[in-house]
């Protein structure tokens, strides 16, 4: 049976222990140890080299979750694997459940295509700075959106400009003279074609997205399908997802039915119609079209960033296909795969009672405060108590500090993250930023060393 050694610091040692102990049926034998450090998160791996001696002993070292440094290094160092455990000891237990069946999210069936909807607006420096963003989000292909009566006399520009640096481009117009200039200037895709429209495809070498001449006459697009079908050309049919409540659910039903009708066939899904006409968080909003997507098996989602509740909306739907992906080949829920799409709520969000932070506040000897948040508020504590509220303005005269104005900065900014994980049911870590999930591009952390940005920084 494997054996794993946990190091820690004083103070969360029983709570290791305690935690170790509630396992059921481990697999696993497990020690504990506390390697003279009063604070774990303050652990280093220079640190864990110079007090943990050889040899180890074990088949495993976890080392806490938010110590610096390189692991690798320290694997050589010791002879066995050395991992980072999760921020909180209350998640081990997730942490050794979830290691056993971590899916792939590097794998995906739908591509995305990300629409830069006033393009004839835009000089190049704009379209190419869209672009970049689009596809540093996970955009596979951007589309150039043509605009009625806005002329647009450098679309094929435009699109050899893409072209060149290396994009997959398609040109979305009701035009034909613009998607014929598109489709000779090299665009991949052409949206979008209906059956009265098809002789354009055998103008251009692009593929065309074919629609029907009006969203409900399916019979139109039936048409058109086994026109392309007949001709064996490639193409992607696409049934227009309405927004709400304009025939919403009557527009899903039709994706539906033209799956079973034609079971082959590469389908596009127009995202953009909800994320942008709907005024809710797009997180959500995009996990439930991609997961649709991906019972669909459809090929291609277009999806569009104007208004600013949609600004991340292509990244959204990166996350979202990936994680959709992944649960309809495992045939498991979407759940416990990855918590980027949850940027408000936190499925764990109070890993600590207050009783139990009681029980870590009395037993800390330093004058350095700690916040934590429990079900029932925010907690501050130090050598010199243990004060507890909803608001922190409730607080602040408690705490002392108003001759210290870089420590009550710093309480400031981790009293109002406490208050904002409290009020959201989010998951607060002190001294670190409030996850938002893929909503917010996460900093790069430098795992070689701790820095402290400043001496107001006290960590506890």
């Amino acid at each position: 049976m494997e054996h794993i050694v946990f190091l820690t610091g004083r103070l969360a040692e029983k709570s290791v222990v305690q935690v170790l102990e509630g396992f059921a049926n481990p697999t696993f034998t497990w020690e504990v140890r506390e390697i003279g450090l009063q604070v774990a998160g303050l652990m280093t791996a220079d640190m864990i080299r110079r007090r943990v001696p050889l040899p180890l002993n074990a088949n495993r070292l976890i080392v806490p979750g938010r110590c610096r440094g390189d692991m690798d290094a320290l694997t050589a160092h010791f002879g066995v694997l050395v991992q980072r455990g999760p921020d909180e000891i209350k998640d081990l237990p997730q942490f050794f459940g979830q290691a056993a069946r971590k899916l792939d999210l590097s794998r995906y069936e739908t591509e995305i295509f990300a629409e830069i909807v006033d393009a004839p607006r835009l000089d190049f420096d704009g379209i190419a700075a869209r672009a970049k963003r689009f596809a540093d989000d996970g955009a596979d292909v951007i589309d150039i959106g043509c605009l009625p009566d806005t002329p647009f006399p450098h679309l094929e520009e435009a699109v050899r400009m893409l072209k060149d640096t290396g994009y997959r481009v398609s040109v979305d117009s009701m035009l034909t003279d613009e998607l014929l200039r598109g489709g000779r200037a090299g665009a991949d895709y052409l949206m979008s074609l209906n059956a009265d429209m098809l002789w354009i495809a055998d103008e251009v070498p692009a593929t065309p997205i074919v629609v029907a001449r009006e969203p409900r006459d399916t019979a139109s697009l039936h048409q058109a399908i086994d026109t392309m079908l007949a001709r064996g050309k490639p193409f992607l049919a696409d049934p227009i997802l309405d927004p709400i409540p304009f025939g919403f659910a009557a527009s899903v039903a039709r994706y539906v039915a033209l799956r079973e009708r034609y079971p082959q066939i590469a389908i596009m899904l127009g995202i953009g119609n909800v994320t942008e006409l709907t005024e809710a968080d797009t997180t959500g909003i995009n996990a439930l079209l991609l997961g649709i997507a991906a019972e669909l098996r459809i090929a291609a989602v277009l999806t569009t960033s104007v208004s600013l509740h949609a600004r991340h909306a292509v990244r959204e739907a990166d996350v979202a296909r990936r994680i959709m992906h992944a649960a309809q080949q495992q045939q498991v829920l979407p759940k416990g795969i990855s918590g980027d799409l949850a940027a408000l709520h936190a499925k764990r969000p109070f890993p600590y009672n207050a009783d139990e932070i009681a029980e870590l506040a009395a037993a800390v000897r330093d004058p350095n405060f700690r916040v934590q948040v429990s079900g029932d508020g925010i907690h501050v504590y130090n050598r010199a108590g243990h004060l507890k509220a909803t608001d922190p303005f409730e607080l602040y005269p408690q705490l002392n500090v108003e001759h210290d104005g870089g420590h009550a900065f710093y309480l400031g900014v981790q009293l109002a993250r406490a208050e904002i994980a409290w009020q959201l049911g989010k998951r607060f870590d002190q001294d670190e930023p409030l996850d938002w999930g893929c909503a917010v591009k996460r900093p790069e952390q430098d795992l070689t060393a701790w820095h402290l940005p400043g001496s107001t920084k006290k960590r506890g």
